[in-house]
């Protein structure tokens, strides 16, 4: 498998290196621009169901954008991640550390990985929360679709913000160290 993946990324280097760079532009960009643009917007409709139903309509086809990006994203990453041979650079074959500057990149790998896991398993949960509340709003039950929604828009994007910007510097750095 490891030779499949190293044989994989050497023949579609350039592609894999812009796929997963554009599924991070489109999946941060699209959050930045929902939490800052769309989240502004529907905020100045005065009718709350119609205000709420905009906002779940919005983040849905956020998700419809994110969730590809996402996945596009991780495997892009294991490509990456093993082609370019972070572990062969660091250790040797009985684990032993050979290059700390190399090890040092290694674990910055696996950092940003661990951060894009868990923007994953946020966005997981804020496709949950999104979907209870468009059932919340079929049932007219605005309270239950509030109670939905203000945690995504409140907590979980920025938090998904944040970690997108750290994960996306952290590969600048990556980029940069050969």
């Amino acid at each position: 498998m490891k030779a499949f993946l190293v044989q994989t990324f050497a023949d579609y280097r350039t592609t894999i290196i812009f796929l997963h760079i554009i599924s991070a532009v489109l999946w941060v960009g699209g959050m930045i621009t929902m939490r800052y643009a769309a989240h502004a917007s529907c905020s100045m409709i005065e009718d709350p169901k119609l205000r709420m139903q905009r906002a779940a309509h919005a983040l849905g086809r956020l998700f419809n954008i994110a969730w590809p990006a996402a996945t596009v994203l991780i495997i892009t990453a294991i490509l990456m991640a093993v082609g370019l041979g972070f572990r062969e650079a660091a250790v040797d074959v009985n684990g032993n550390i050979i290059d700390d500057y190399a090890m040092s990149l290694y674990q910055t790998v696996h950092i940003k990985e661990a951060i894009w896991i868990v923007m994953v398993i946020n966005l997981g949960a804020m496709m949950y929360r999104r979907s209870q509340a468009a059932k919340a709003l079929a049932a007219d039950n605005l309270a239950r679709a509030k109670e939905m929604l203000t945690p995504i828009a409140q907590y979980m994007v920025p938090v998904n913000i944040a970690l997108g910007v750290i994960a996306i510097f952290m590969g600048v750095v990556l980029r940069n160290a050969y």
